[in-house]
């Protein structure tokens, strides 16, 4: 599957998970893998508790057309966050540094909303 098509299902189904904890119905799972977990091994439970589809990149023994196997999971949920960012015709502001990130966005979100619409991330994500 390439990228359009991921974002296509993406466009209908716009929330990402990558915790079966905190699964969102209608949603993508992404499972990602890290040094102590291997989301794979929940792709299943994922669409159970009603995720629409999930990305996988180690086969599992469920084959279904919701479940879709690419490469690499991390690689693919960063080009769909390129991908999708690529498609947005909005000003984005992005916060570096080491101190104070969360709370000038804050004031930056709160200064925008009273002249503009305006989003921003919940809490220090």
């Amino acid at each position: 599957m390439n990228i359009k098509e991921l974002y296509t299902l993406y466009v209908n189904n716009p929330v990402i998970c990558t915790d079966t904890r905190k699964i969102v119905s209608e949603s993508i799972f992404f499972a990602l893998k890290g040094d102590n977990f291997n989301g794979n091994k929940f792709a299943e439970e994922a669409i159970n508790k009603g995720c629409s589809y999930a990305i996988i990149d180690e086969p599992i023994s469920r084959k279904d057309s919701n479940i879709i196997l690419v490469n690499k999971v991390l690689e693919t949920l960063q080009e769909l966050a390129t991908y999708h960012r690529n498609q947005l015709t909005i000003p984005i502001i992005g916060i570096t540094g080491t101190n104070g990130k969360t709370t000038s966005k804050e004031l930056i979100n709160v200064i925008l909303n009273s002249e503009k619409s305006c989003y921003a991330t919940k809490g220090n994500l």
